[in-house]
């Protein structure tokens, strides 16, 4: 996996860290480079100020060639200073205009009148940069691959020189200083890391936790549409307003708009749907419904004649049955709810059981019956009673051998309440989806008539049927107005 691919959890407090990193790096190579500067800085100015209170002292005993007491000049600093100091003095000496040593604090290394090339290759660059720069004022010298760096002083009054005081310092004395310093930058700054670090991980992750978040539902809504329900999360997952707030906030609106353009599409879809077949049920009823009149005709016609066969009036039969099946399968595809001039009856929900009930027999099923109607119900008997018979039939058949079918009949708030319920197994999803639409059966055996019907004569009647899956039961329920109010909403 790339660097870049990585998650923002990662990528967002590991940028940070390279960021914190390479910034503390810069920053105490700067301050190295700078204290280097100022620390060398430093020790030629405290030599130069060293060496003029020197120089002024010296140039009244070299005047008079007084060596013991320019001796005792250059010792004094070696008394007077701590010798811990890694920015004291290695050695004094003064040389003269041909460049010989006059005097040193140290006589056996640096002995007097000795030529000051004489005494080693850092010395031998020194004279001879004494011998071709002019010392006109105070002059520091720092010699590649040399042990020492030096400072040079003339010692001069009135424009007289009369000879060159000379002060160096160990190079590696000031190495030490320099290097234990650097080593406290570097714990200081290590510190600095250790304890920022931690911290922006912390925010990293933290920042980045809602961007991870709306990423992943965006990925939901993507994969499983925009009526995904955990997977989307709720709009107080993040409650601040800031840009990312922004970001959830339209996140939801464009949710919810392609929830209500998911629900127009099926919508439409169904409604396209049952325009089309309305369209094929009138075709059909042109086309079938008069030449099946004229064939019953002809039937009725042959077996009033009474001259037929025996093995004919079978055939007959057959053909009797046959075609009536057809007429009845035309009638369910142009069902329309008729007014009738008899309102419904506890006596017609009565019947509907009394036909049930053989079926039920049939299968060893055990059926509840709870019907609480008054005398009379402005609501057409026909249509109720369809109604409820096409739900038992579906019921009695989902419903195994032996298992119960619950029916519900009330007038609750103005409505007449249905309600049906068998022990099967839960509908699909994708089956639920289309369970009112014709000519989709979900059992073995009938024509998916039985549901539509149902749909259309509670369409027509202003009320509303749904059906719902829960508890090893399917649960339909109308709902029927009764005055001219129709139900919010119908639900498949």
């Amino acid at each position: 996996m790339r660097l870049f691919d990585l998650s923002l959890r990662q990528k967002i407090p590991l940028w940070g860290s390279v960021l914190i990193v390479a910034s503390t790096l810069t920053i105490a190579a700067v301050l190295l480079a700078r204290s280097y500067d100022d620390l060398k800085q430093d020790l030629f100015i405290s030599s130069e100020a060293l060496g003029q209170t020197l120089a002024n002292t010296l140039f009244p005993t070299l005047l008079h060639d007084d060596l013991w007491r320019a001796f005792e000049i250059v010792q004094a600093p070696f008394r007077a200073e701590a010798r811990n100091n890694p920015l004291d003095v290695e050695s004094i000496f003064v040389v003269d205009p041909d460049i010989q040593v006059f005097v040193a604090n140290d006589p056996k290394h640096l002995p007097t009148l000795a030529r000051l090339e004489d005494l080693g290759p850092d010395h031998r660059r020194l004279a001879e940069s004494l011998r071709t720069q002019p010392l006109d004022k105070t002059r520091a010298f720092d010699f590649k691959d040399s042990s020492h760096y030096y400072v040079a002083l003339p010692i001069a009054e009135g424009g007289r020189q009369v000879g060159t005081l000379v002060i160096s310092h160990s190079r590696e004395a000031f190495w030490a200083r320099f290097l234990d310093l650097a080593l406290r930058s570097v714990l200081i700054g290590a510190l600095v890391i250790a304890g920022i670090l931690p911290l922006n991980w912390y925010w990293g992750q933290h920042m980045a936790r809602p961007l991870v978040d709306l990423a992943r539902r965006m990925d939901a809504v993507a994969k499983n549409g925009p009526d995904c329900a955990e997977e989307c999360g709720s709009r107080e997952s993040y409650p601040y307003r800031d840009e990312l707030g922004h970001l959830f906030v339209a996140f939801d609106t464009m949710r919810t708009e392609l929830q209500a353009k998911a629900r127009m599409e099926r919508e439409m879809v169904q409604t396209e749907r049952l325009a089309a077949i309305g369209r094929l049920a009138a075709g059909i009823a042109h086309e079938v419904n008069n030449p099946l009149g004229g064939m019953l005709i002809a039937l009725d016609t042959l077996k009033a004649r009474g001259e037929a066969t025996l093995q004919a009036t079978k055939t007959m039969g057959l053909l009797e049955r046959g075609l009536k099946q057809i007429q009845e399968t035309v009638a369910a595809l142009l069902v329309q709810a008729r007014d009738q001039s008899r309102n419904l009856t506890p006596e017609d929900v009565d019947d509907v059981r009394t036909l049930i009930q053989p079926q039920v027999l049939k299968k060893s099923q055990q059926l509840s019956w709870q019907v609480d109607l008054p005398a009379t119900t402005d609501l057409p008997a026909a249509a109720c009673r369809q109604i409820l018979i096409n739900l038992l039939l579906n019921a009695v058949q989902a419903t195994r051998e032996g298992g119960r079918i619950a029916v519900t009949a009330n007038i609750v708030s103005g409505n007449l309440h249905l309600w049906v319920a068998n022990e099967a197994d839960p509908i699909a999803p994708e089956q639920m989806e289309h369970l009112f639409e014709p000519f989709v059966s979900h059992g073995e055996s009938g024509h998916g008539l039985g549901l539509w019907v149902s749909y259309q004569i509670v369409q027509q009647m202003g009320g509303c049927i749904a059906a719902s899956c829960g508890d090893g039961e399917v649960k339909f329920e109308i709902n029927l107005p009764l005055e001219s109010a129709t139900c919010d909403n119908v639900s498949a």
